[in-house]
Formats: C-alpha cells, sequence, structure tokens
C-alpha cells in the first residue's frame, strides 16, 4: 500500500495539469464566459509625441475687455489696481490677486522669454462672497473704479 500511495503522489501533479480547463467544452460542463482571449498585439498603436526639448511658450488669452491686462507687466497691473492682496511665484510663473467686494481677479503671469519679465497671459475672475465665476471684463472695470 505505501508503494500505490508513493506513486499517486507521483502522478497526482502530472493528472492535474492534464485535466484543468483546456479550449474545449466537455460534456457537462460550460466555458465560462468570463474568460477572454489573450492578445497577442494592440488593436491600435497610438504613436508617442515627441519630446518637447525647448522652454514652453505660453498660451496668450484674448478676449474683449481684457486690453491692458493681458500683456501687461507686473508693475502695470499694480498701477492699474494697486496693490496685489496676494503674490505668488511658482518656478518663473507668477500669480497676482486683486480683489474687491465685488470680484477677485487671478492674474497669471509667465515670461515671454527665458530671463524676461513675467507678463500678463491669462485671467480668472470670480464674485468675491461665493467665489462664482463672473464676466472677466467687468470685473476689471470694477477694480480698476476702486
Amino acid at each position: 500500500m505505501p508503494a500505490r500511495f508513493a506513486l499517486a503522489l507521483i502522478l497526482l501533479p502530472l493528472l492535474a495539469a492534464c485535466g484543468g480547463g483546456g479550449g474545449g467544452t466537455a460534456a457537462g460542463k460550460v466555458q465560462s464566459a468570463s474568460k477572454k482571449p489573450a492578445l497577442t498585439k494592440p488593436a491600435l498603436a497610438i504613436p508617442r509625441p515627441p519630446m518637447r526639448t525647448g522652454p514652453l511658450t505660453a498660451r496668450i488669452q484674448s478676449a474683449p475687455g481684457l486690453e491692458g491686462v493681458i500683456g501687461a507687466s507686473p508693475a502695470d497691473l499694480i498701477r492699474q489696481f494697486g496693490t496685489a492682496r496676494l503674490d505668488v511665484w511658482e518656478g518663473d510663473a507668477r500669480k497676482l490677486q486683486f480683489a474687491s467686494d465685488a470680484c477677485v481677479l487671478d492674474v497669471y503671469l509667465y515670461p515671454a522669454a527665458p530671463g524676461r519679465e513675467p507678463q500678463a497671459t491669462y485671467v480668472d475672475a470670480r464674485r468675491a462672497g461665493d467665489g462664482q465665476e463672473v464676466d472677466r471684463a467687468a470685473c476689471i472695470v470694477a477694480l480698476r473704479k476702486r
């Protein structure tokens, strides 16, 4: 009996390898719908975009009523709106925030070229009370009048 037991232990892994869920269906067995065929190559190859080697150039916002703000230097903005409530630097980018009871204006400045002074390229405006977006041009007019 011990010889039969040893033989069974030796043959058990071989038998298990032969019987485990092959490709076809056997009588009384239902093939699992959750099994998905392995893909051998991608259905769609998307090429990787080329790596940028030079400095990034800022995309400048353009909209009616932003004249005099977009393209302005920090000194120009302070002359128009007074001292900024917030002045934040992140690398070579800068954000100046001007506020009144009517609205809050965030002006984002980026250098036009490496080593040059940042200039305003984008503005955001929101109500001072609840933070809801407001018309940028109207906020600029309100801040200039204060």
